[in-house]
Order: C-alpha cells, then structure tokens, then sequence
C-alpha cells in the first residue's frame, strides 16, 4: 500500500458511493486506474466490503442496549455464534473480563428487550449470566477508525 492506497481509503470511508471519476479526480489519476487500484484494495481484503446504514427511527427501532454475557467457558465461541445469529443483534465481541461477550442489540422497545432476555438468551444453555446497559442517547456511532500508514500490515 502507498500513500495513493491511502487517500483512495480515506475517501471511500468518508462516501463509500462516491462515482468512481470522482475519486479519480480527488487523487488525481485516470478513472481506470483508480478503479483498479480500489479492486486490488478488494482483492487484498483491506476494503472488506460496502453497507448501507438505514435510519433505524425509521423503523421502529431506536432502542440501543448492550448485553454483558457471561457463558460457560468451553463454550464460548459456540455461544457466540447463537448470538449473532439473532437478527436483532448487530454486534458480538469476545472481550476481556467476567463477563466474555459484549453485545450490542437495537430494538422496537423495553418489551422486546425482555423478550431477548428472558426468551431468546434464556434458551442458549451455555449463558451463565447476563448483564444489560440501555443507551439513553448516542453521541456518535461510526464503523470508521484512521488510517495511517505506519499502523498498516501489508499481506
């Protein structure tokens, strides 16, 4: 990756459907081979892929909580799956700790977080405990992080 890698990454985390001429123009390259450069980015698995973000008011789902799970501890990565399985569930982490696994959930209400809890973790065996934090507001949400050359690992 070089510093053209770079920017090609900044602008796509920035507008992932930004027309393909634009970006060229931003870096200042041929459209082709700024599409080529952005399908080797694929094809290395660096760009992992594009999603859509739907406003969740929109939909009834403005409840955000996070479960602490504390599951079995032969069992972990097999619970972890369970979970994520829930289309309910948009985040699972094995973390340190107690408590081994941070989900975070979005939801219609307080009901269906119920329903989550008491019926949907309730039937997965392997969970010990659980531990929920309700978000009463969210500040910022975003899947971005930087980008900087000295942090990346070329494969």
């Amino acid at each position: 990756m070089d510093e053209i890698d770079f920017k090609i990454l900044k602008i796509l985390q920035e507008k992932a459907r930004i027309p393909n001429v634009e970006v060229a123009r931003k870096i200042e390259m041929a459209p082709s081979a700024a599409l080529e450069r952005i399908k080797k980015l694929e094809a290395k698995g660096i760009i992992a892929g594009y999603e859509m973000r739907v406003n969740p008011e929109h939909f009834n789902r403005s409840l955000i909580a996070f479960i602490n799970i504390e599951t079995e501890a032969h069992a972990v990565r097999e619970t972890a799956k369970q979970i994520a399985a829930f289309d309910e569930v948009q985040e699972v982490h094995y973390v340190a700790g107690r408590d081994c696994l941070l989900t975070k959930v979005r939801l219609r209400d307080t009901g269906e977080l119920e329903t989550m809890l008491n019926k949907k973790l309730a039937d997965i065996s392997t969970i010990k405990s659980t531990h929920c934090t309700i978000v009463l507001a969210t500040y910022k949400e975003s899947a971005k992080f930087p980008l900087t050359e000295r942090d990346s690992e070329t494969k």
